[in-house]
């Protein structure tokens, strides 16, 4: 036995004077290394790899450490030639280990996490705040707080919380921080529900009526694109005139047969200037060969329009009555989803800028092409997408409005106008 331990210490001896040991960059062992006497560079952290330079904790899954025990246990490898079999590589200590714990409790798996304290909520309890904060968007964390410990039902267990478990809530529910947009609360449901049923009994009446949704909208050299791109770190950019000049307002009209006629102008709209557009607007609803008949037979139009001031002024509806042929009707209060043109305007803006436009003449020259460039089944799209609320408004609903994302509550609504571009 003596023997043998002297034979081995023989080996280990032999074996370590012939590996050069380098303590720094070009130093042997032995030698003295840069510094004074200092042997090594000293890591970032402290010595010995401490603190913040020391490599962190590898984790081994329970597919390796089963391959380990079956090179080990199975194969009859030696533990360090286990450890190079699997990649990466994993230290003979480390392989000790695993088959130690096989040994003894007959297991390769890591057992569960265990320590620690529990979620503060149930499931059924934090859809409960998802649910405050959807009802009430404004609410405060410490409103959420204050709520959470008086309620004595759905929060019956919970006595205390911080601020920052509730945000922690909210953001594993994908609920976050953003802009607040106003959003009128004058509905008038009322209104809403005559104004489809007026529709409804004209589509379902004889003659037949033909809808034409009429509104303004402005524009100025100064309106472009507010978002862009260029690299990380330089703003994104882009070149106006100096002077904004006048505005110039559009006024169109849009039906089923796509845009039926527009008229921009410098300077706002007033009575003169919608009479002038409603004569044009007759001459294109109107054929020639129809003017001045007032058969029962011929099919009638109906104009739509928002409820601006100089819409529903006298000279307006003398206009109507000595046109019997052409009705008028008024979208109701804080409805904007019943007028398609909210979506047309919208679209129309954008073909606006990509043209560019850098003198009123030339801007005027792009509001005129930009209207060219909608297409009929656009047109169409929009009608069809005011007209989904119409069961709605049939129920008296509290349809929210001026907000896109109430206008468009359903990702599947999208598909409807998609479709047509």
């Amino acid at each position: 036995m003596k023997n043998q331990l002297a034979s081995i210490y023989r080996q280990t001896t032999t074996l370590s004077c012939n590996f050069t040991i380098m303590d720094g960059p070009g130093n042997e062992q032995g030698q003295q290394p840069r510094g004074g006497g200092r042997r090594g560079a000293r890591m970032r952290g402290g010595r010995q790899n401490r603190g913040r330079g020391r490599r962190g904790h590898r984790r081994i899954s329970d597919d390796i450490m089963a391959t380990i025990v079956d090179h080990v246990v199975n194969h009859g490898l030696t533990m360090a030639e286990a450890g190079r079999r699997v990649q990466p590589n994993i230290g003979r200590s480390t392989v000790s280990s695993i088959v130690q714990t096989f040994r003894r409790e007959n297991r390769t798996a890591r057992l569960p996490q265990t320590g620690g304290r529990g979620r503060l909520f149930t499931p059924q309890q934090e859809e409960a705040i998802c649910t405050m904060v959807q009802a009430n968007n404004a609410m405060r964390l410490k409103e959420i707080q204050r709520t959470i410990i008086e309620d004595n039902d759905v929060f019956e267990n919970i006595h205390t919380v911080s601020i920052s478990t509730i945000d922690k809530v909210l953001h594993r529910n994908q609920m976050s921080m953003k802009q607040l947009y106003r959003v009128p609360f004058q509905r008038n449901e009322e209104l809403r529900y005559q104004y489809v049923q007026r529709i409804m009994e004209l589509e379902s009446s004889e003659p037949s009526h033909n809808f034409g949704y009429v509104d303004e909208a402005g524009f100025n050299l100064t309106k472009c694109r507010r978002r862009g791109r260029n690299i990380i770190g330089h703003r994104a950019t882009v070149d106006l005139p100096g002077q904004r000049g006048g505005n110039i307002t559009m006024c169109a009209a849009i039906s089923e047969h796509g845009v039926l006629t527009h008229i921009p102008l410098i300077g706002p709209y007033n009575t003169q200037h919608l009479l002038n557009f409603l004569e044009t607007l007759c001459r294109a609803l109107i054929p020639d060969d129809e003017r001045g008949l007032f058969r029962e037979d011929l099919p009638k139009y109906v104009v739509i329009c928002d409820n601006v001031s100089f819409h529903r002024s006298n000279i307006i509806r003398q206009w109507f009555v000595t046109h019997p042929r052409i009705l008028i009707e008024f979208l109701p209060p804080y409805s904007p989803f019943l007028n398609p043109m909210e979506e047309f305007f919208s679209a129309w803006r954008w073909k606006v800028y990509d043209r560019q436009p850098h003198t009123q003449m030339t801007l005027l020259a792009a509001m005129d092409a930009a209207c060219e460039d909608i297409t009929v089944d656009a047109c169409r799209g929009w009608i069809r997408h005011s007209k989904r609320f119409f069961p709605r408004c049939i129920g008296r609903e509290n349809i929210r409005c001026d907000v896109d994302e109430n206008m468009w509550a359903d990702r599947q609504e999208r598909l409807d106008v998609r479709r047509q571009h």
